[in-house]
């Protein structure tokens, strides 16, 4: 399935209407399996592109990120391995999904996100990149300030606390523990910036999506032991 094909795929009535269902069955899973609660969904812009940026301690962190846009289908890049065949590729686009060529030039990636945002749809960047362990955030990467400065598209952070204890890395048990989500508030890029600026804005923009990442996943953990 080609990238345009995906997109179509997720425009049609039918997968919008598929991408609710799964949403609102997940939701409601989180919601009695690990009691998820979540604060400042209000934070979240109701129109136009955004990123996602979620803390990232286990593999069900994607469908709990899922849990704070009600209204609004998230998109995520996945492995195109996963799309070869007709069906998994239409339901995978469906649900927010899209295909990223493994083992390929970060460029190619960063492309297909500046796709989805330029289609002003939100878009969930996992700034740490693999899944991390422990209380403290790893360094990031700078994609998700790079895409930022290059289409003007907020940051929302997103603290989740618990969700390593529910599925530690390795483990294929969930375990029913509760997850707390914390929506943080949009970080806007400065406008108009291009080379130089541009790369110095994405340097700044990271440092403090750090900082913000780590008050929230802070904030979350210790509600999440409540």
């Amino acid at each position: 399935m080609t990238q345009v094909d995906a997109r179509m795929a997720g425009q049609s009535l039918a997968s919008k209407g598929l991408y609710q269902l799964v949403r609102t069955l997940v939701e409601v899973i989180c919601r009695v399996w690990n009691r998820v609660t979540v604060d400042g969904k209000e934070h979240l812009p109701r129109t136009g592109p955004y990123i996602l940026a979620p803390v990232h301690r286990s593999n069900i962190d994607t469908p709990y990120a899922s849990v704070v846009s009600p209204r609004r289908r998230l998109r995520f890049m996945g492995k195109d391995s996963l799309w070869k065949h007709r069906w998994a590729a239409w339901f995978l686009s469906a649900v927010g999904g899209f295909p990223v060529t493994r083992g390929t030039a970060d460029r190619e990636a960063l492309e297909r996100c500046l796709d989805v945002l330029a289609h002003g749809e939100p878009l969930v960047v996992f700034p740490e990149g693999t899944r991390q362990h422990g209380p403290l955030i790893t360094p990031l990467f700078e994609g998700a300030a790079w895409l930022s400065v290059k289409t003007g598209a907020p940051i929302v952070p997103l603290g989740i606390g618990g969700s390593e204890r529910v599925q530690p890395k390795g483990s294929k048990m969930v375990w029913p523990r509760k997850v707390h989500l914390i929506v943080g508030e949009p970080m806007y890029p400065p406008a108009g910036l291009t080379g130089k600026a541009a790369r110095q804005a994405s340097k700044q923009m990271t440092a403090e999506l750090h900082e913000e990442l780590q008050r929230l996943f802070d904030l979350a953990r210790l509600r999440a032991r409540a």
